[in-house]
């Protein structure tokens, strides 16, 4: 007869063996979050997210990703790059950029997938042992149609904030979040109350106001969303928000309490590259395609690749105190063969444009005839 209960003292101790700080499990009934799933959708919140909605109920139910799933174990490593400089200080200085700290180092995929997959051998090795076992599992982080937030929280790893992501009393909401699928009867980990009380401060910090309600975020008006995943051109009317932000934004949870007992990871792939956790946005803006593939190889950041990392430095640009150098490194861009680059390039520079009253707007030969100048 196959122990179950010895079998989770073992996947929690190896776990801890592998890095990961907090280990839960849970069952797969996510009903009530598959109601919220949907009805975020069905109001178009997800913006320009399609992968969100096209894997249906596939998210919410795990047994239809991997058939036979029975419970998940969900797995919690610190994020917080060491020796950072404070955020705070940077997003104050309008010429510096600023990137979420998650993605200062080493692409987490990477990481975290590796670990997942190390697990879920030790686990398959295990099993083995058992003649009447059949053993089925699967890693996931943030890589395929799954509620990893509302599965962290129901394994007690934490509770949702009003901003949507997890919050921990040890680590408020500066991690990873990975999950294992496995087809195991173990016995589930009670869900924690939510210790958010009356606090509104992610909702009052937002530059952009997406925090709409607690617990419902409008991407659409999201920075990391923003900057991340939206393709296309920035809507002009969130553009001065962004201010500094070149990849994604950590206000809600800079302003969180609960990130006051958040502690640095330890992990030497999540350490600061390239010095990105303080540099100007003038020499980002300077690298070619080549040095952006090169430096960022490995990188979260490397996914959005060199021509929309162009565009969300222009808005920053556009956003920075002004000086001759700012000008001098936009005009550098103004006929980059990218015409989303150009609009950006051409609005940044209208910002500075009007810092002295004039309705001027900077723009290249091309745009002056085509017409094609965004304000």
């Amino acid at each position: 007869m196959v122990n179950f209960a010895a079998l989770a003292l073992l996947i929690r101790a190896w776990a801890h063996e592998l890095g990961f700080q907090g280990v839960g499990i849970c069952d797969t009934d996510l009903s009530a979050a598959e109601n919220g799933l949907l009805e975020w959708l069905a109001r178009g919140l997800h913006g320009e997210m399609d992968y969100m909605a096209k894997h249906g109920t596939k998210r919410s139910r795990p047994a239809e990703l991997l058939p036979g799933t029975l419970r998940v174990i969900s797995l919690r490593m610190n994020c917080s790059p060491p020796n950072a400089r404070d955020s705070r200080q940077v997003l104050a200085e309008g010429e510096r950029a600023f990137i979420s700290r998650y993605a200062l180092g080493r692409d987490y995929h990477k990481v975290m997938r590796n670990r997942l997959a190390k697990l879920v051998e030790k686990i398959r090795a295990e099993a083995a042992g058992f003649d009447a076992l059949k053993f089925d599992g699967r890693g996931f982080t943030d890589s395929a149609p799954v509620l990893e937030v509302a599965l962290a929280d129901k394994a007690g790893l934490g509770w949702r904030g009003k901003h949507t992501l997890l919050l921990s009393r040890e680590q408020g909401s500066q991690f990873f979040l990975g999950e294992i699928y496995v087809n195991l009867p173990l016995q589930v980990d009670e869900a924690q109350q939510e210790h958010c009380g009356t606090c509104t401060s992610c909702i009052d910090i937002c530059p952009t106001q997406a925090i709409v309600a607690p617990y419902r975020v409008d991407a659409r008006r999201c920075i990391s969303y923003l900057t991340i995943e939206l393709r296309g051109s920035i809507p002009a009317e969130l553009r001065r928000l962004i201010g500094n932000r070149i990849y994604g934004c950590d206000d809600c949870q800079l302003a969180c309490p609960w990130n006051g007992f958040a502690q640095a990871s330890v992990e030497p792939d999540f350490a600061v590259r390239h010095g990105l956790d303080d540099v100007g946005l003038i020499e980002l803006f300077a690298w070619d395609e080549a040095e952006f593939n090169s430096k960022l190889a490995g990188s979260a950041i490397y996914r959005i690749g060199h021509e929309q990392w162009l565009r969300n430095i222009a808005v920053a640009l556009g956003n920075a105190p002004k000086s001759a150098a700012i000008i001098a490194a936009l005009q550098s861009r103004v006929e980059h063969p990218s015409e989303m680059v150009r609009e950006h390039v051409v609005w940044a520079l209208a910002q500075h444009s009007m810092t002295n009253g004039l309705a001027s707007v900077v723009c290249s030969p091309s745009q002056m005839a085509s017409g094609s100048i965004s304000k």
